[in-house]
């Protein structure tokens, strides 16, 4: 089991959980939850206003073995207007524009996506139970 929590922040918002959004799914291969703008594909749904999250940002996809992977879909254009990065076990690492990362299995951590151009992001916790 996937179980992802979002909250979406600004500066003003800082530290608020107001809003958050929940979404799970069973750990089973081809199971699929995303996260952006459109919210008829998307299981968490970013304000519509916040461009720097394209209308499908992020995936999360279970292999056949029961462990999930992230992905950072492309956009329309050549270059994000966001950065994300992926957080656990006390250690951050970027995660690349079109990239694919895998997450800790039985683990926890965070998925932050960071608008470039003003103080808001995107705040996804993960948690993989094994």
């Amino acid at each position: 089991m996937l179980e992802l929590t979002m909250a979406a922040v600004t500066a003003a918002d800082a530290g608020a959980t107001a809003g958050m959004q929940m979404a799970e799914a069973p750990s089973e291969p081809g199971a699929v939850l995303r996260v952006g703008r459109d919210k008829s594909v998307c299981r968490l749904s970013t304000p519509d206003d916040w461009l720097f999250v394209s209308r499908v940002h992020l995936e999360f996809r279970c292999g056949p073995d029961g462990t999930w992977q992230l992905t950072w879909l492309r956009g329309s254009r050549p270059d994000p207007s966001s950065e994300v990065r992926l957080t656990f076990g006390g250690h951050a690492r970027p995660v690349s524009y079109g990239g694919t990362v895998p997450l800790p299995r039985g683990g926890s951590g965070e998925i932050v996506v960071q608008d470039r151009t003003e103080p808001r992001s995107v705040d996804v916790g993960f948690h993989h139970e094994a």
